[in-house]
């Protein structure tokens, strides 16, 4: 079951049963299988306060991933702030639909294994996220 919930912000305009199936599609390509998925979305302080408790970093993100997957199957908590999502939006010159849409299906890669530390890696996971997106556009 995936879920959409917030924290102190409104829930962004996205059509829930599309992203669902977007995401459950995306799961696919890597052999997996949507399990329990919960998109959290909150504010700048939220995201920072996760930040510091959890990972002990003392910055704002766009993104933090809590990964609790087994096997095939993918699950985990994915906390999005809308306000560094917006402000990264205005930054890239994209629309903020397009940045959340990237921000959801980039924690889904980080479930299904893919991952970002590296230069190398980050421009493989932008690549998958460019392809995903193109994909998402068949569901509209």
């Amino acid at each position: 079951m995936i879920q959409y919930i917030t924290e102190d912000v409104k829930l962004p305009n996205i059509q829930k049963a599309k992203v669902t199936r977007w995401i459950k599609d995306t799961a696919t390509i890597y052999n997996k299988k949507a399990g329990e998925i919960v998109f959290i979305f909150c504010n700048d302080d939220r995201i920072l306060e996760v930040n510091k408790q959890y990972l002990q970093h003392d910055y704002f993100t766009d993104i933090i991933t809590f990964d609790y997957s087994e096997g095939a199957i993918i699950s985990g908590d994915i906390f999005i702030s809308v306000d560094t999502v917006a402000s990264n939006a205005n930054d890239f010159g994209v629309s903020f639909k397009n940045e959340i849409h990237r921000i959801i299906i980039h924690g889904v890669l980080h479930l299904c294994g893919q991952d970002d530390k590296t230069e190398e890696s980050r421009k493989i996971m932008t690549l998958k996220e460019n392809l995903a997106l193109e994909k998402y556009s068949d569901y509209l």
